[in-house]
């Protein structure tokens, strides 16, 4: 293939031709770190942040601020953990590999982790979004049966392509914008579905009423809204063609609401179809599981899901009457008084349980079906900001690996 003018092939790939490819020890101090003995209390819980795998979660976020664990001067002075300044950028190499930050305070790092402290010819910002697109390269060679792991001679011969301090700078900029848009649009959606759970917790308790209603609810048990029944059993090699089936996984990964979307299927009689049939307005209910917060969460059917049946690990719920509209049947079983009725009745040996006869007692307050309506509206419009936000992060998200894969490349230059 013809370079374009201008480009080089280099080990790297293909990158400007006045851009060097350098050895990373060459321009960042490597380090690592280490595990203090816990068999001493005297080195554990003091004032020094230690990156250990705890901290998985708050890596891949630009900077990491805090840890779960804290050691003292004294699990460093008799260990082989080191203290790594301010903008040193970390790298898990262990569980997790590939996860990297910028360490925003004078940090220790166990073992598991790689740690470079940038030289004035590499901006940290740069090198972490380099790391951040080697990602993906970094989980394929990792190895190991139980815990996967880059040895250290990788990284010692690891080189980075890098333009020179400016345009480093000026890439590090643009990619970090675009972090501080996708952190602005997860801090606003975090924001909606507190807005969201507040509202669910009060509107469908009756403790805040919707203009202009103010008639009393009315306090009916399950039982008395709803048949239930378990779930088709079959044997493995049904699965797989055939007939749609609800899921356990569809309700419990899509709690409030089911579509038309579902992967699993299953090869019926005529008897089964026709036996553990789907109809709109049904709600099914997680059935069994290995704790008791994950059993009895409910999913109602808002499309027309003819010719679907429903797993064993499912319970569906079929309406009696026409006590509750489908759209706040969506909302109703999630509050908090009555998740408590359906987990403090659940029982357990090995797995959480649960089974009509339990559903059956469980007790739900249900305004006039206007206010159901209301109520409904208020929280479906909060669901629709918040499926919005979503699909903007989304967006970002994809700029954001975009704009990586071109500006670390040098294939679009800023400079």
């Amino acid at each position: 293939m013809e370079l374009r003018p201008g480009y080089e092939q280099t080990e790297t790939g293909v990158i400007p031709e006045e851009w060097e490819v350098s050895l990373l020890d060459s321009v960042a101090k490597r380090g690592s770190g280490h595990t203090p003995d816990k068999a001493h209390p005297e080195y554990w819980d003091g004032q020094i942040k230690w990156i250990s795998l705890q901290d998985s979660d708050r890596l891949d976020q630009l900077y990491i601020y805090d840890t779960a664990a804290k050691i003292t001067p004294a699990g460093i002075a008799n260990s082989s953990a080191r203290m790594h300044p301010k903008g040193t950028v970390v790298l898990s190499r262990d569980a997790g590999v590939g996860k990297s930050a910028i360490m925003k305070d004078d940090m220790a790092v166990s073992q598991h982790f790689i740690a470079w402290q940038c030289g004035p010819s590499l901006n940290n910002h740069f090198l972490y979004y380099w790391l951040q697109s080697k990602k993906s390269e970094f989980q394929r060679i990792a190895m190991g049966n139980t815990i996967k792991t880059i040895g250290l001679p990788y990284f010692r011969q690891l080189v980075i392509p890098r333009p020179d301090r400016t345009e480093q700078d000026a890439i590090a900029a643009a990619l970090s914008n675009t972090d501080a848009l996708i952190e602005s649009l997860e801090q606003l959606i975090a924001k909606k579905r507190q807005l969201k759970q507040g509202a669910m917790q009060e509107l469908l308790a009756g403790k805040r009423r919707l203009p202009p209603f103010r008639k009393e609810w009315e306090s009916m048990r399950l039982g008395e809204l709803f048949t239930f029944k378990n779930g088709l059993n079959k044997a493995k090699e049904f699965f797989g063609h055939g007939t749609p089936i609800v899921n356990y996984m569809d309700v419990f990964q899509h709690p409030a609401i089911l579509g038309s979307m579902l992967a699993g299927r299953v090869f019926l009689t005529n008897q089964e179809l026709s036996t553990f049939d789907v109809r709109m307005g049904d709600v099914f209910f997680t059935r069994t599981s290995e704790t008791t917060d994950e059993v009895g969460i409910a999913s109602v059917v808002l499309d027309d899901l003819s010719q679907t049946v429903f797993s064993g690990f499912l319970l569906r719920a079929r309406p009696k009457n026409n006590k509750l509209c489908n759209e706040f049947k969506r909302y109703c079983f999630a509050p908090s008084y009555v998740r408590k009725q359906i987990i403090s009745r659940a029982s357990y040996t090995t797995r959480a349980l649960t089974n009509g006869r339990i559903l059956s007692a469980v007790t739900l307050r249900i305004p006039e079906p206007d206010e159901q309506l209301a109520i409904a509206e208020m929280l479906n419009d909060i669901d629709a900001e918040i499926s919005a936000l979503q699909g903007k992060l989304s967006k970002a998200r994809h700029l954001k690996q975009g704009m990586m894969q071109e500006l670390l490349t040098g294939r679009t230059r800023l400079v």
